[in-house]
C-alpha cells in the first residue's frame, strides 16, 4: 500500500520533484501548497498511483498548520514521511534595506522557514508516534554554511532548521523516527531558470567542478532514500547536493 507522505511546498520546483518520486516508489502523497492552488492541482493530476491530495496552508498560521496536517493523515491513513521542503527567498542586503523592510522580511522568513517547518514537525510526529515510527527530511541549503550576504535571514533560517532536525533526530529516536537534512546548491526550477542563461548561467554553473547545477529530480532522489528504511541509522545527518561548490568540514 506504500507509505503515507506529505511534502510542503509542493506546487513546483523541488517540492513537485519530491512529491513524483515518492508517488512514483508506490507511496501516497499529500501536496501541500500555499497561494498555488492551480500549480498543486497540476502536480497531483501528474502523480504516478493513487490515493494522492492536495492541502492548503499558510505556515506562518499555526492554526492552520495543524488544520493541514491533520487533514492530510486522516486523508492518507497516517503519516510516515514528512518533507519540509516550503520556504520563502528575499533579498534584504543589511547596507540597502530600510529598517522596516529588514524587519519585515526576516519576520516573514523565520516564520515560514523554520517556525513553520517546526510546527509542521510537531504535528506530524504526533501522527508518526502513533503510527509506530517514520521519517523526516528537512530540505535546508548550502546557504546555511557559506553564507547569504543578501538573503541573511534566509540563510539564518536554513542554518536553524539544520539544528533543529538534529536536535530532532536525538529527541526523537527513541520513538523511530529518523531525522536528515538535504542542502542543495544551486537547482535548476522554473524559478531559477532566467539566472542560467548567458554569462551569468555560465558563472553559476563554473561554481561547481561538474560544470553544471543540480536537477530537482537528483535532489528528490536524495530526500526518497533520506526517507527510506535503509537510511534510518542516517539520521541527524546533512546531505550535502552541491557538486562540490562548496565544501564544509
Amino acid at each position: 500500500m506504500g507509505r503515507a507522505v506529505l511534502v510542503t511546498g509542493a506546487s513546483r520546483g523541488i517540492g513537485a520533484a519530491v512529491a513524483r518520486a515518492f508517488a512514483s516508489a508506490g507511496d501516497r502523497v499529500a501536496v501541500h501548497y500555499h497561494e498555488r492552488a492551480d500549480s498543486a492541482s497540476v502536480v497531483l493530476e501528474s502523480l504516478p498511483g493513487s490515493g494522492h491530495m492536495v492541502v492548503g496552508a499558510d505556515l506562518a498560521d499555526a492554526n492552520a498548520v495543524r488544520r493541514m496536517v491533520d487533514a492530510a493523515a486522516e486523508e492518507l491513513g497516517g503519516l510516515d514521511v514528512l518533507v519540509n521542503n516550503a520556504g520563502v527567498f528575499g533579498p534584504h542586503p543589511i547596507t540597502e534595506s530600510s529598517y522596516e523592510q529588514w524587519q519585515r522580511v526576516w519576520q516573514d522568513t523565520l516564520a515560514v522557514n523554520l517556525v513553520g517547518a517546526a510546527n509542521v514537525t510537531w504535528c506530524a510526529v504526533q501522527h508518526m508516534i502513533r503510527g509506530g515510527g517514520g521519517s523526516i527530511v528537512n530540505i535546508s541549503s548550502r546557504g546555511a554554511f557559506r553564507g547569504e550576504p543578501s538573503q541573511p535571514a534566509y540563510g539564518a533560517s536554513k542554518a536553524g532548521l539544520i539544528a533543529f532536525g538534529q536536535s530532532m533526530s536525538r529527541a526523537l529516536g527513541p520513538y523511530g523516527i529518523s531525522v536528515t537534512a538535504v542542502a542543495p546548491g544551486f537547482t535548476e526550477t522554473d524559478m531559477t531558470v532566467e539566472q542560467l542563461v548567458g554569462e551569468k548561467g555560465e558563472k553559476r554553473r563554473a561554481e561547481s567542478p561538474l560544470g553544471r547545477v543540480n536537477t530537482v529530480e537528483e535532489v528528490a532522489a536524495a530526500v526518497v532514500f533520506l526517507a527510506s528504511p535503509e537510511a534510518a541509522m542516517a539520521s541527524g545527518t546533512v546531505l550535502d547536493m552541491n557538486g562540490a561548490s562548496y565544501l564544509r568540514m
